[in-house]
């Protein structure tokens, strides 16, 4: 059965930290007053923002956040495996804290949102396509991008 989520994560934060800044800090990197802005903005997003929208967001709270510091922020938490990109059809980068647990995207081309979903009959005909073509998987990535029944 598929299950459909929101974002979310597990991994647990400290009283007043968010998940993001927690990990940071656990990885040693220098938090500045904007890093903190942007990494509880990504912790509280249930949606997979891309740079404009966080830079949106956190304008919010603190305006002389700069894109640039958004761009810098988001690149240096994508390298330290905080964060994950995703280059979905629709030519901008999204993010997500990385996932404990895999998941697989629906990308309705209508509204630009992203639903998670997990289906174990997928990930077994992954496998088992993988096994009759010679290989062990390793990993994958499963995008995909429809329409509302509805606006057909």
């Amino acid at each position: 059965m598929d299950r459909v989520t929101e974002p979310k994560s597990t991994h647990s934060a400290s009283a007043g930290t968010g998940r993001i800044e927690q990990l940071c800090i656990e990885k040693g990197m220098r938090m500045t007053d904007q890093r903190r802005i942007i990494a509880r903005i990504l912790s509280e997003a249930r949606d997979h923002p891309d740079v404009e929208e966080l830079h949106r967001r956190s304008a919010e709270v603190d305006s002389e956040i700069s894109i640039a510091t958004v761009y810098r922020t988001v690149r240096l938490f994508e390298e330290a495996g905080i964060l994950t990109r995703h280059d979905f059809m629709d030519g901008r980068s999204r993010y997500e804290e990385t996932p404990e647990e895999h998941h697989d995207h629906l990308i309705d081309l209508r509204s630009g949102r992203v639903i998670e979903f997990m289906d174990p009959e997928i990930e077994r005909l992954q496998e088992e396509i993988a096994r009759r073509l010679g290989f062990t998987l390793v990993g994958h990535k499963l995008e995909l991008y429809g329409m509302p029944i509805d606006d057909e």
